[in-house]
């Protein structure tokens, strides 16, 4: 034990990770979203269903799925619970 290291707990430091990772790829997904869908009006449709109003619905579902599918493999994946798990610093 070494009694000058004051880092977190290696397991901590995998945990935060995950948090941080999940919310910056469901915060970057949220943003292209709206900004494709509010600023560049594909979500809108005004003059009737266009068919890029019903690309953009199409990509916006196969993206959340992805998007999904990255969350439940990121919170699901074992760790190695010897430390030495990650790559060497």
């Amino acid at each position: 034990m070494d009694e000058y290291n004051t880092g977190m707990d290696p397991e901590m430091k995998r945990y935060f990770r995950k948090i941080m990772n999940s919310f910056a790829a469901g915060l970057f997904w949220l943003l292209m979203m709206v900004t494709a869908g509010l600023f560049f009006g594909l979500g809108i449709a005004k003059n009737g269903l266009r068919w890029y109003n019903i690309l953009f619905y199409l990509v916006f579902l196969v993206t959340f799925a992805l998007l999904a599918r990255y969350f439940y493999r990121v919170w699901t994946r074992k760790e190695a619970s010897d430390g030495n798990a990650g790559p060497a610093s």
